[in-house]
């Protein structure tokens, strides 16, 4: 026992022993850091005289030096937003000695007039001389405003910049600015800095300002006249810290396809706003986020993110999560199932339910009333099967992530709202209203992402816009994809639904932009706007969301116009004409650009015979085989074809580019190609080098009705 409480005496002693060792340590540190600011402050020189001598006549202070800001990145690495230097020129007319100056103030008042011209020779040279006899005055900007880097190297060379020169006297003051490549192209997603914080205040820029901003160093300052801050020495300088890079994963060529496309129909349409989002479907990374709002000039331009904070009743693209609650409580087969919807109208408890056809759909199978987007016919599914259990179908809208927001990596997300029966706003019609997107707000994006989860054969997505953080090449952070455990609804839910939305484009509100060339699923959403507190009739929030190819979905999209108008009477104002067309010439490009969702398209029409070795103009041709020493060519028509047959001989066919809505380009160089595409009003893209071996639209009729190309060269 004795034993234990010496052991503990002991203890307690050499603990307290470091303690007083730290302690002391402690001490000595800080006499020794108070020893150096005494140094630096009375003994420390700096062109001759001690700091402490200099801050008699001057003010002197520790400022801040600013961080350089990282870089933002699209996904194949291009630049969208950096930060670059941007000078003052400043000069000290008090530096250098008499006869440096008078020998050369001159000189430098006439650069000053030829480079910048914000003065005469004699208005120059005057206030440069005023300066240097002056008792007050000493330091002045020689331009109002910044230069670039390479109009400082200039600068660089002039007498009194020039360290080769001697003198000494001019001064560059950097401040950053913040530069995006791509502007105005997803400014609202990528961005902005605040001009005096530089910190970023919306998009990626805020959202991940922590990362970009670096760490700020510290020098000693002269403030003179006019409140401008001089660096003074390097003596008590700390250097900053660069910011990091943030790597996205937004591609500019889907933001170019999907910001032309919404900015054409938001002005056929003359519409109050619009977005576009593309998204991948495995992933959940957005390769595309526009969204362009009127101005009072009547141009679109973006200045509110509706994608991430635009909430509002989304419509009848609702209707997607009311049909697979529907068919998960019921098992029913939607074939089979019927409703009456009537002429088009009916009443509920004195409120009336209309559908956009006049003369209404009547009977209609369940599946019907999806295609054919039946407000009526939902309603009715719902009173069948919902309206003695409200608490199941809420409890499905959970189940299907509607209630929560997407948590996407990005600030400014509007979480949704989806009413509860504890709600003050719940009453005898809000589950009909909730059945087809009204009296709740969500934003586009928590629509797509129950879109893409249908697509990813139910497991849901969280939509990303960040893929990495990396400081030069080192990777600081990596932000992997975020995908439910669990299948937000069954097998046979998911096999039913993906057929119907499906339908809708063959068969029903959407089939204006049906193709032959790939399939497209999704739904059409048509809601009256809500205007002081009233649904207006005529004043439409319009959607389309959908997945392209249906078969092995790739990317979801999602589309809005908001208050379309049109110019023209009789101007179609339902999703249907407003909104899905836009998704449709989005999928398209897209479906153009990437070769890997594109089908296998041969041209059987030369058979077997052989490989085209040679196309292009005849003129040229002729040039080679007679170089070449070749079968001569045929000089029947501007353009021809050459392939080598047997015993080295060769075949030359004319070939008819004018005949053909898409005309052969096999064998061609990229030079002709590309003339004879863009003359019949074709895109074009392109993969790889030499000559044409493949073309994702066959040669002949072009009955897709796409006018983007891709080309693969080897």
């Amino acid at each position: 026992m004795k034993t234990d409480i010496e052991s503990g005496q002991n203890n307690k002693k050499a603990l307290i022993y470091r303690a007083r060792v730290v302690a002391l340590l402690l001490f000595v540190f800080a006499v020794m850091v108070f020893g150096k600011l005494l140094h630096v402050q009375y003994y420390a020189t700096h062109k001759g005289k001690t700091w402490s001598e200099y801050a008699v006549k001057n003010d002197l202070k520790l400022d801040t030096i600013q961080a350089m800001r990282g870089s933002i990145f699209s996904s194949d690495g291009s630049l969208l937003a950096t930060s670059l230097p941007y000078y003052y020129v400043g000069f000290d007319t008090k530096v250098a000695d008499s006869a440096y100056f008078y020998n050369n103030v001159d000189q430098l008042a006439s650069l000053l007039v030829k480079n910048f011209g914000e003065n005469t020779f004699d208005g120059y040279r005057n206030k440069l001389v005023r300066y240097r006899v002056s008792k007050n005055k000493r330091y002045l900007r020689l331009k109002s405003k910044e230069i670039g880097y390479l109009e400082r190297e200039k600068v660089k060379e002039w007498p009194f910049f020039s360290k080769e020169k001697k003198g000494g006297g001019g001064k560059f003051e950097m401040i950053y600015k913040r530069y995006k490549p791509f502007s105005p192209m997803a400014d609202r997603t990528i961005g902005g800095t605040d001009p005096k914080s530089g910190r970023g205040y919306i998009g990626i820029e805020a959202s991940f300002d922590k990362d970009l901003e670096g760490k700020e160093g510290v020098n000693l300052v002269e403030q003179v006249e006019g409140g401008i801050k001089i660096p003074v020495g390097d003596a008590l300088n700390i250097q900053p810290e660069a910011g990091k890079d943030i790597y996205t994963t937004l591609d500019m060529n889907f933001q170019d396809m999907a910001e032309i496309a919404l900015r054409r129909k938001l002005t056929e349409a003359q519409a109050d706003f619009g977005c576009v989002i593309v998204m991948e479907v495995a992933t959940g990374e957005i390769r595309a986020m526009a969204n362009l709002t009127k101005r009072p000039d009547d141009k679109y331009e973006e200045v509110f993110n509706y994608a991430l904070a635009g909430s509002t009743d989304p419509g009848s693209t609702f209707k997607l999560p009311t049909m697979m609650a529907l068919l998960e409580e019921t098992k029913m087969n939607p074939n089979q199932v019927t409703v009456n919807t009537g002429t088009g109208s009916v009443r509920f408890r004195g409120l009336a339910i209309n559908d956009s056809k006049r003369g209404g759909h009547g009977v209609l199978t369940a599946a019907q009333v999806f295609e054919k987007s039946s407000n009526i016919g939902v309603h009715l599914l719902m009173q069948r099967y919902f309206f003695s259990k409200p608490d199941k179908y809420l409890q499905y809208l959970k189940q299907f992530h509607l209630t929560e927001p997407t948590g996407i990596h990005m600030k400014g997300e509007n979480p949704p709202y989806i009413k509860d029966r504890s709600s003050k706003q719940w009453n005898n019609y809000s589950l009909t209203f909730m059945s087809y997107g009204y009296e709740m707000r969500m934003t586009p994006l928590q629509t797509l992402a129950l879109y893409n989860a249908v697509a990813n054969d139910g497991y849901w997505v969280r939509p990303m816009v960040v893929r990495e953080v990396r400081s030069a090449e080192k990777l600081e952070d990596k932000i992997l994809p975020y995908v439910s455990e669990k299948p937000i609804c069954s097998p046979e839910t998911l096999r039913k639904i993906k057929i119907m939305l499906e339908g809708v484009v063959e068969h029903g509100s959407a089939r204006n932009i049906k193709t032959d060339l790939y399939k497209i699923a999704g739904k059409t959403g048509t809601a009256q706007k809500l205007i002081n507190g009233i649904h207006t009739a005529g004043k439409y929030y319009t959607s389309f969301a959908g997945y392209f190819p249906a078969n092995r979905p790739k990317y979801s999209c999602i589309v809005i116009i908001d208050t379309p108008r049109g110019a023209k009477e009789n101007y179609q104002l339902y999703a249907g004409s407003v909104a899905a067309p836009v998704f449709k010439e989005v999928a398209d490009r897209i479906y153009a650009y990437d070769q890997s969702i594109q089908k296998t398209l041969k041209d059987t029409s030369r058979g077997a015979e052989k490989i085209v070795k040679w196309a292009g103009r005849t003129s040229d041709l002729k040039v080679i085989s007679d170089e070449l020493k070749l079968t001569p060519v045929t000089e029947e028509n501007e353009y021809a074809a050459g392939s080598i047959l047997l015993k080295g001989k060769t075949n030359w066919k004319p070939r008819n580019i004018e005949s053909k809505d898409v005309p052969d380009l096999q064998g061609m160089a990229m030079r002709d190609a590309l003339f004879i595409l863009e003359n019949k009003g074709f895109k074009v893209t392109f993969k790889g080098s030499g000559k044409v071996v493949e073309q994702s639209l066959p040669p002949g009729t072009n009955k897709s009705g796409l006018k983007t190309i891709l080309l693969t060269l080897q």
